[in-house]
C-alpha cells in the first residue's frame, strides 16, 4: 500500500514539474498563446521525462482548457493571454484533493442534473444501456456479491444520458472514488441490496416516462446515505 501511494504522489510530483516547464516557456515567451507545443518526443526529451508522463499532463492541461488538440495541426497553447495562462496554471499546480465531503456534495448537485435532463433529453437506446447496466448491477447485487463496478456503470450511464458532456466527464472524475470508499467502509447485507435495486429502478422508470420530478425525487431517495455526509 505504501508502495501504491509513493507511485501515486511520484506521478502528481512529475506532473507538476511537466506543467512548471511549460508555463516557463509562456512566460519567457519561448511558447505564446496559439502557438504548437513542439513534437511530443522533442518536448518530452528537453523535459526529461517519458512520452506517457508528458501524455498525462498535457491532458491535464488540456481538460481545464489551457491546451487544445487539433486534427493534423497538433496541440496548441490556447489563445487566452500570458497572465491568464500563467495564473491558472498556478491554480492547477495548487490544486489540493478534495475532501470527501466536497465530493459528495458536489456528486449530489451533478447527478440531480443528470437525472433531470436525462429525463428530458434521453434516447432509447439510452434507455436501454441503463437499464442494461442496472440489470447487470441487481443480477450481482442480488447474490450478495460485490457489484461496485456495476453500480458505477448504472450511474455513469444516467450521466450519459443527460447529454451534456460536461456534466459527464465530471462524473466520470468524481464518482468511482465515491463508490469505492462505500465499498471499503461498508457492506450492504441482502435486504439493503433489494432496496438499493427497487430504487434505481424506481430512478429508471421515471427517466423512461420522461418525468423530471419523478426521477429527482427517486434519486434523493436514493441518496439518503450519502447526504449524511453533508450534514455538519
Amino acid at each position: 500500500m505504501e508502495e501504491v501511494k509513493k507511485t501515486v504522489k511520484n506521478k502528481k510530483n512529475v506532473e507538476e514539474v511537466i506543467i512548471s516547464k511549460i508555463r516557463e516557456l509562456i512566460v519567457s515567451k519561448h511558447l505564446e498563446p496559439g502557438d504548437r507545443l513542439p513534437a511530443e518526443r522533442e518536448l518530452a526529451q528537453k523535459f526529461g521525462v517519458t512520452r506517457n508522463q508528458l501524455r498525462q499532463a498535457i491532458q491535464k492541461l488540456e481538460f481545464y482548457g489551457l491546451v487544445k488538440k487539433y486534427p493534423q495541426s497538433g496541440t496548441r497553447i490556447s489563445n487566452i493571454g500570458v497572465t491568464a495562462l500563467n495564473n491558472m496554471m498556478s491554480d492547477i499546480l495548487q490544486l489540493q484533493k478534495p475532501d470527501f465531503k466536497s465530493l459528495v456534495e458536489t456528486r449530489i448537485i451533478l447527478e440531480t442534473n443528470a437525472v433531470r435532463l436525462a429525463a428530458t433529453r434521453r434516447t432509447e437506446e439510452q434507455i436501454e444501456e441503463i437499464q442494461k447496466a442496472h440489470k447487470a448491477y441487481s443480477e450481482k447485487a442480488i447474490k450478495g456479491l460485490d457489484a461496485v463496478e456495476e453500480d458505477l456503470m448504472f450511474h455513469i450511464k444516467l450521466a450519459e444520458a443527460s447529454n451534456n458532456s460536461v456534466i459527464n466527464s465530471l462524473m466520470l472524475i468524481i464518482t468511482p472514488e465515491i463508490i469505492s470508499h462505500f465499498i471499503k467502509n461498508k457492506v450492504c447485507n441482502k435486504e439493503e441490496n433489494y432496496l438499493l435495486i427497487q430504487e434505481h429502478q424506481e430512478i429508471v422508470n421515471a427517466i423512461r416516462d420522461k418525468n423530471p420530478e419523478k426521477a429527482v425525487a427517486h434519486l434523493q431517495d436514493h441518496f439518503k446515505e450519502l447526504h449524511k455526509y453533508c450534514e455538519d
